[in-house]
C-alpha cells in the first residue's frame, strides 16, 4: 500500500527519481525505479505502527528568511544552499575544522585518510562561517558543533571556541574521538574555559570487543568530570557488531550521571563504498534500535517512551506567543529521530513518561500557545495561569507521584520566564536519543528539505547533513575546493 510519494536517488548513479513510501507486512519501504539501473526497494522504517504514531507529529516549518540560493523545486538536492525550498532553520550547525585524524574507522563519515589531501579552513574562514550562522533569519543558529576529521588536531581549537562564544552561540560542542582529551586534563580545562559547552564523545560500547578505545573513553569521562565539562556519548550502532550493548551503554551513562548528559545513538549510514550485502547485514533502523533498548533495559525504558523531534514545537510556539519574539522551532522530519528523557534516581532509571502524561502535557502546552496568540497582551498572564492548571493535571496523571521537582522547574520556566531553570532539568536527567542519517539507499528528499542539522562551508553556504555526507556528497566537493596537498 502506497502511503506517500516523494523523490529519492538511484543508489547507483545518484540521479533524482520519483519514489513511493509503501507499507508491506508491518514495515515501511522506499521503492523507486531508475530508467538506467532498474528498480530498488529498501527499508525505510521497520515498524509501521510506530511510523503512524510519529506521523501525527509532522510540522512543516517556514525555512529561513535569507537563503543563500534561489532554487526550483525540481533541482533539489542539486545546487544546495540553504535554498528557498528548505523548510527548517538551523538547530545545530556543523563546522568541519580539518580532515586530519588520529584514527581510521571503517564507518567514518569523513573517510579522512582516503582523501589524499588536507582540508583545513583558516581561522578567518571559520569565523566567517560562524558569522553566517549567527546572521541567519529569523533566528540565529543556537548551537555549533566543531567536527572533522578530528578537530582536536588543530592547535587553535580553543581560540575558535572562544570566538564562537563571542559571536553569541549559546551552545558550543565538540565531536571527538577523545584521544587528546584523555591525555591531558589541563587541555580539557582549557577548552572548557574557552567556552566549550559539551563534548560529543564517540563511544561504541562498554566492552573491548565493541569499543577497543574503552580505556581512553573512561579517561575522557574522568577528565571531563574533574573540570565539570558535560559530555554526550555518541555510539554508531551497527547490527551484529554492537547493537547487543545499547542497554549497557545507557546504564554506563546513568552510572556517570554526574557528568554524562545523554546518549545519542546513531544507526550506521552507508556513506562509503558499502555493498548491498553490507547494507542488508548491518542496517539497523530507529524502531529496531528502540526495540533493543526496551529488551536490554528489561522494559524499564519502553518503545512508547520515545517521541519524534517535532513533538516539542508547541513549546516554541508558547514562548513565541508569550514573548512576541521568533523562537527556534524543531521542525525536522518526524522520521529523522526519536528521543526521551529518563531520571536517574537511587531506585534506578525512571523515564519522564512515568512522571508525566506526556501526550496530555503536549496538548496542554499547545492549548496555552493558542490562547496566548488570541488573548492579547492584557490576558497573557491570565492565559498562562489557566494553562498551568492543565499542565498540573497532566503531571498528576503520571505513573509515579514524585513530581515536585519536575513541576517546580516547569513553573519557574513558564511563570517567571526563567528558562535557565530548564537547565536544571537537563542536569538532573539523562537524554536518550537517536538520529538516523540517510544514505543513498534510503534517501528521501522530503526529509532533506526539513533537515535542521546543517554544515557551514567556506564558500558561504549551509548544507543539510544528509546532502553533505551522502547522495550528492557535498563534503568531498567542498573539501577538494578548499584543499591543499598533504604534508
Amino acid at each position: 500500500m502506497i502511503l506517500k510519494k516523494t523523490k529519492s536517488l538511484c543508489p547507483v548513479c545518484n540521479c533524482v527519481i520519483d519514489a513511493d513510501i509503501v507499507e508491506d507486512e508491518g514495515k515501511i519501504w522506499l521503492e523507486r525505479e531508475c530508467a538506467e539501473h532498474g528498480a530498488f526497494r529498501d527499508i525505510y522504517w521497520s515498524d509501521s505502527e510506530m511510523w503512524r504514531r510519529f506521523e501525527q507529529y509532522e510540522v512543516i516549518g517556514k525555512g529561513i528568511e535569507n537563503p543563500q540560493v534561489q532554487a526550483l523545486a525540481e533541482t533539489c538536492p542539486v545546487n544546495c544552499g540553504l535554498c528557498n525550498n528548505h523548510k527548517s532553520t538551523t538547530l545545530l550547525a556543523n563546522v568541519d575544522l580539518t580532515n586530519r585524524c588520529n584514527l581510521n574507522c571503517d564507518f567514518c563519515f569523513a573517510n579522512a585518510r582516503a582523501c589524499g589531501f588536507i582540508y583545513e579552513p583558516s581561522f578567518e574562514q571559520v569565523v566567517d562561517m560562524l558569522k553566517l550562522l549567527r546572521n541567519e533569519k529569523p533566528v540565529p543558529a543556537p548551537a555549533v558543533q566543531f567536527s572533522g576529521g578530528e578537530p582536536t588536531m588543530r592547535n587553535d581549537l580553543a581560540d575558535i571556541i572562544r570566538k564562537a562564544k563571542e559571536l553569541g552561540f549559546p551552545q558550543v560542542q565538540l565531536a571527538t574521538n577523545g584521544i587528546k582529551l584523555a591525555r591531558n586534563v589541563e587541555y580539557v580545562r582549557e577548552l572548557k574555559d574557552a567556552g566549550l559547552s559539551t563534548v560529543y564523545l564517540h563511544f561504541d560500547g562498554v566492552s573491548e570487543e565493541t569499543n577497543p578505545q574503552m580505556k581512553i573513553d573512561e579517561k575522557v569521562v574522568k577528565n571531563c568530570a574533574e573540570v565539570g565539562l558535560g559530555l554526550v556519548l555518541v555510539p554508531t550502532v551497527i547490527k551484529g557488531r554492537n547493537d547487543h550493548e545499547v542497554g549497557k551503554i545507557i546504564q554506563y551513562a546513568a552510572d556517570h550521571i554526574d557528568i554524562v548528559r545523554g546518549v545519542n545513538f546513531q544507526p550506521i549510514a552507508f556513506t562509503g563504498a558499502a555493498s548491498e550485502e553490507d547494507v542488508n547485514r548491518e542496517r539497523i533502523t530507529i524502531p529496531e534500535l528502540i526495540d533493543d533498548i526496551e529488551t536490554q533495559t528489561a522494559g524499564v525504558v519502553k518503545k512508547s517512551d520515545f517521541y519524534p523531534v517535532p513533538c516539542v514545537v508547541p513549546f516554541s510556539d508558547l514562548v513565541e506567543a508569550y514573548t512576541g519574539k521568533p523562537q527556534v522551532r524543531f521542525t525536522t522530519h518526524q522520521h529523522c529521530g526519536a528521543a526521551t528523557y529518563v531520571f536517574v534516581t537511587s531506585d534506578g532509571i525512571v523515564p519522564v513518561n512515568r512522571m508525566v502524561d506526556v501526550d496530555s502535557f503536549f496538548k496542554s502546552v499547545e492549548a496555552m500557545a493558542e490562547k496566548l496568540k488570541k488573548g492579547g497582551s492584557i490576558n497573557k498572564y491570565k492565559s498562562l495561569l489557566e494553562g498551568v492548571k492543565d499542565l498540573h493535571t497532566s503531571v498528576k496523571k503520571g505513573e509515579q507521584g514524585s513530581t515536585a521537582d519536575f513541576w517546580k522547574l516547569i513553573g519557574k520556566a513558564l511563570l517567571l520566564q526563567d528558562f535557565e531553570a530548564l537547565r536544571d532539568f537537563h542536569w538532573n536527567a539523562l537524554f536518550i536519543g537517536t538520529m538516523h542519517f540517510m544514505d543513498r539507499y534510503n534517501y528521501d528528499i522530503s526529509r532533506v528539505q526539513r533537515c535542521c542539522i546543517h554544515y557551514a562551508t567556506p564558500d558561504g553556504r549551509l548544507i543539510p547533513f544528509c546532502t553533505y555526507n551522502s547522495g550528492p556528497v557535498y563534503r568531498e566537493k567542498v573539501w577538494k575546493k578548499f584543499s591543499k596537498p598533504p604534508e
